[in-house]
């Protein structure tokens, strides 16, 4: 089984692949498998990314859970899903979550909920509420959150 390129070369394609956005370990491994370089290529070309601070997972973690969080208002559970499904380590999880203010998390949460619970048509009280539970849980928020925001808007 050949390369498809050099060692040289994959470090060049793997420099503009992070350089690009963040990328975490296990993206890098799959894109340098699909280039069809040997384990040790591999092992070689993520030693010198890390080491150019191409490859950063501290840095990724932080910038996912940012992101995800400001742009998608994914909660808390599903953040941390997601980043253990990249394997990234607890250590840099916790990192990521400090990233999102409890102001900011708070407002985005209830923000998101108001939104969504007006746009639900639903005149059976309980299966609105099934269907509001279940999207923000969906979302990653906290089961409290979610029970109590319910309890909240059907006051309301």
């Amino acid at each position: 089984m050949d390369s498809i390129c050099t060692q040289k070369e994959a470090l060049q394609k793997l420099e503009h692949f992070c350089a690009y956005q963040e990328r975490c370990h296990d993206e890098v491994i799959s894109k340098l498998y699909s280039l069809k370089m040997t384990s040790d290529e591999i092992n070689n070309i993520v030693v010198q990314l890390i080491e150019g601070n191409f490859l950063n997972e501290t840095r990724f973690a932080c910038s996912f859970a940012r992101g995800k969080h400001r742009i998608k208002f994914w909660g808390k559970i599903r953040i941390t899903n997601e980043l253990k499904a990249r394997h990234i380590s607890s250590t840099n999880i916790t990192l990521a979550l400090k990233e999102i203010s409890p102001e900011e998390y708070e407002t985005n949460f209830n923000n998101l909920s108001e939104r969504y619970w007006e746009s639900i048509n639903e005149k059976n009280v309980l299966k609105k509420r099934k269907k509001f539970c279940d999207y923000l849980l969906r979302r990653g928020y906290e089961s409290n959150l979610v029970y109590d925001k319910a309890k909240e808007l059907e006051l309301h």
